[in-house]
């Protein structure tokens, strides 16, 4: 059995967490998870509401599993019933990113829940350790969905000098070596999103996960475009890697122009709507070649620990 300070903390069999998705990672994908020994976690957009997060979480909850929530900062300021669900659900983690996570650490914590905020930036890394966040995720731009610009190896390395906290790694992790190296790095642990985009829990259509298992690790942008389109307030500093389809193709660089032009702007609305890989954007990173079958995420993560396992076994043998 791996141990790290992370699976010491939350009581975990193997040092994953399931990247808290919005639209993919529901009550049963975190509950597949954590029956891996892992930690599932429930991804909370601006377009859920406070009854979605109850429901979602009280699926692994009835099972007395650990499970966590993901909160986007930016959205909270209008959104704070989110925040009211969540606490009222007491998940053992939640994470706020994507923004300022000072104002949300206080309540969690008073309410006994530990914070993890996804960092991009060694400025990021000040103000969350400065809130009083208790584990960061170092999450670079090989990860699908919303990200920053640097790479998770030289990422990692550079959080870890700045911070005594537990440090997650984040972006193009999708198999036992690739967690091991990254727990050899320093890393408490990994926080995998695209491994389980074609897992049978989550919320995606299946014609979202059939493309996932078609897909190349060279066919990803990382881009606003379907933001734009969609009119979602997300951040500029923070574009979304996904999928390169029909849509990306024309407008990723155009987004000026593609502000004024609706028509263009309702095939992601309609595209998403109609679950179309075409014109929807379907987030994923750039280790997304590596999903090839649909299963259950238990089986993804038991797969990844027993990998990282056998991976780290044979180390020593490097230093002959």
């Amino acid at each position: 059995m791996i141990k790290t300070a992370l699976t010491r903390w939350f009581d975990l069999t193997t040092p994953v967490i399931g990247a808290p998705m919005a639209g993919v990672a529901g009550g049963a994908l975190a509950r597949a998870v954590s029956r891996a020994g892992g930690l599932g976690m429930i991804g909370v957009g601006g377009s859920h509401s406070a009854e979605f997060v109850t429901e979602q979480c009280a699926v692994p909850a009835a099972e007395l599993l650990p499970f966590g929530v993901g909160l986007m900062a930016w959205v909270l300021p209008e959104r704070p019933d989110l925040l009211e669900a969540t606490i009222a659900a007491q998940p053992g983690l939640v994470s706020v990113s994507f923004g300022d996570p000072g104002p949300y650490v206080g309540p969690l914590h008073d309410a006994g829940i530990a914070v993890a905020a996804q960092v991009n930036t060694t400025a990021d890394v000040h103000r969350a350790v400065d809130a009083g966040v208790d584990v960061l995720v170092a999450q670079g731009t090989e990860a699908g969905g919303h990200t920053g610009h640097r790479a998770t190896l030289p990422l990692l390395q550079e959080v870890l000098t700045l911070t005594d906290r537990p440090v997650i790694a984040a972006g193009g992790i999708a198999t036992g070596r690739g967690m091991a190296a990254a727990l050899v790095a320093g890393a408490a642990g990994v926080w995998i999103g695209t491994p389980l985009l074609s897992c049978t829990e989550g919320l995606n259509a299946p014609a979202l996960r059939e493309r996932v298992r078609a897909a190349s690790g060279e066919e990803t942008v990382l881009t606003r475009a379907f933001d734009v389109a969609e009119g979602a307030a997300w951040p500029e500093r923070w574009p979304g890697r996904a999928l390169v389809n029909d849509f990306s193709r024309e407008w990723h660089g155009r987004e000026d122009e593609l502000r004024e032009t609706p028509d263009a702007r309702q095939r992601v609305v309609e595209g998403r709507r109609a679950g179309d890989p075409a014109n929807a954007p379907v987030y994923a990173g750039e280790s997304v070649g590596l999903v090839t079958s649909e299963r259950s995420a238990t089986d993804v993560v038991r797969e990844l620990d027993a990998g990282a396992e056998k991976a780290l076994r044979a180390v020593p043998r490097l230093l002959g």
